[in-house]
């Protein structure tokens, strides 16, 4: 991938994909309450003449150092295919506006619905867009999904949960999960202290530090809610699977900690959501680990097409859920490969 400069923060990406794109760095999108997020932007040189459907992808890990180096092949990918492919820091994170004194706040969905009115108002969109991400992506993909805003069309939702009390890194069988607990929140407790980059933002960004240092540890705050309040509830889409309303691509791998969400997500969302589960740990699945891993990206785009560019794709006509059946092995700490094979359920009947 050879990059030709523009000017100081648009550049002609040269791929081998089938359309010619262009970065876009250090964008601010401007919220409801005057703040702003940055952002970076992948798409078609030509969009503004012929305008696409865009993806968001929305995660606190920072764009320009923690992520930027999938961000460069994930995202060039989808553009290069006819999509804007847009990153987002999340409030508080990255260069984006004030501190994050929580995961998955209120205010961070907000947010997303302001980044999705500002994709759909751009002179270079359709003003149809889906949402992809894992982990945390995945958890907010799904929480927005269930803000129905009108150009959110789909969601790819990897390696997240339904219910943010009962299957996730904070309690289980309401017993306190204290090492997941805790080695998650001493983990955001140092990325919330890492500062803006003062060539992005100017002189500005010291204030800002110095109050994302004063972050308090998220744990405090988990352990205050041992039971399952409405501190829990909120964003926990199970409360009521109808808020949801547009197809779901549920993923996970047998290796990750958020595999049953994705049958409970394909018993109770709409008809047209699929599921895919693999081998593999907490990551994408064109990069995990234990092998086999698969060529996502690809199927990534063949259901953006299907239902941000309306074309049939086929992929209605497949199973409901793909997973793979593993075969018997001596137990391990790691595994570098899973032998199986390939198992689909299709409408209640099981085929291989």
């Amino acid at each position: 991938m050879v990059f030709n400069i523009k000017d100081s923060n648009e550049r002609v990406v040269k791929t081998d994909f089938p359309r010619e794109i262009k970065k876009t760095d250090s964008i601010f999108i401007p919220m409801s309450d005057g703040k702003k997020l940055a952002a970076t932007i992948w798409m078609p040189i030509d969009a503004d003449e012929y305008p696409v459907p865009a993806i968001l992808e929305y995660i606190p890990y920072r764009k320009n150092d923690f992520t930027a180096i999938r961000d460069s092949v994930r995202h060039p990918y989808f553009a290069g295919h006819g999509y804007a492919s847009i990153r987002v820091d999340i409030r508080g994170t990255g260069d984006s506006d004030e501190y994050l004194p929580d995961e998955y706040l209120k205010q961070e969905q907000d947010d997303a619905l302001d980044v999705l009115s500002w994709i759909a108002e751009q002179s270079w969109s359709t003003g149809a867009v889906g949402m992809i991400g894992k982990s945390w992506g995945g958890f907010n993909s799904l929480q927005v999904a269930a803000r129905a805003h009108p150009a959110l069309k789909t969601i790819i939702t990897l390696c997240s949960t339904d219910d943010r009390y009962a299957d996730d890194v904070h309690y289980r069988g309401g017993n306190v999960l204290a090492s997941d607990m805790l080695w998650w929140a001493s983990t955001m407790f140092a990325y919330n202290a890492r500062p803006q980059d003062p060539a992005v933002v100017g002189d500005s960004w010291r204030e800002n530090w110095l109050e994302r240092l004063n972050t308090p540890p998220f744990v405090e705050e988990w352990l205050m809610h041992q039971r399952r309040d409405d501190y829990w509830k909120h964003g926990s889409i199970c409360e009521d699977f109808s808020k949801i309303t547009i197809p779901v691509f549920a993923v996970s791998g047998w290796q990750d900690g958020y595999t049953d969400s994705v049958f409970r997500l394909l018993e109770h969302l709409p008809k047209e959501s699929k599921g895919l589960i693999g081998p593999w740990a907490h990551e994408y699945p064109e990069v995990a680990t234990p092998e086999p891993a698969i060529g996502f990206l690809q199927e990534c785009l063949r259901w953006w097409d299907q239902w941000l560019k309306n074309e049939d794709t086929g992929i209605m006509k497949e199973p409901k859920l793909m997973t793979w059946i593993q075969n018997s092995e001596r137990p391990a700490v790691t595994y570098e490969e899973r032998p199986g094979k390939w198992w689909v359920i299709h409408r209640g009947l099981h085929q291989m």
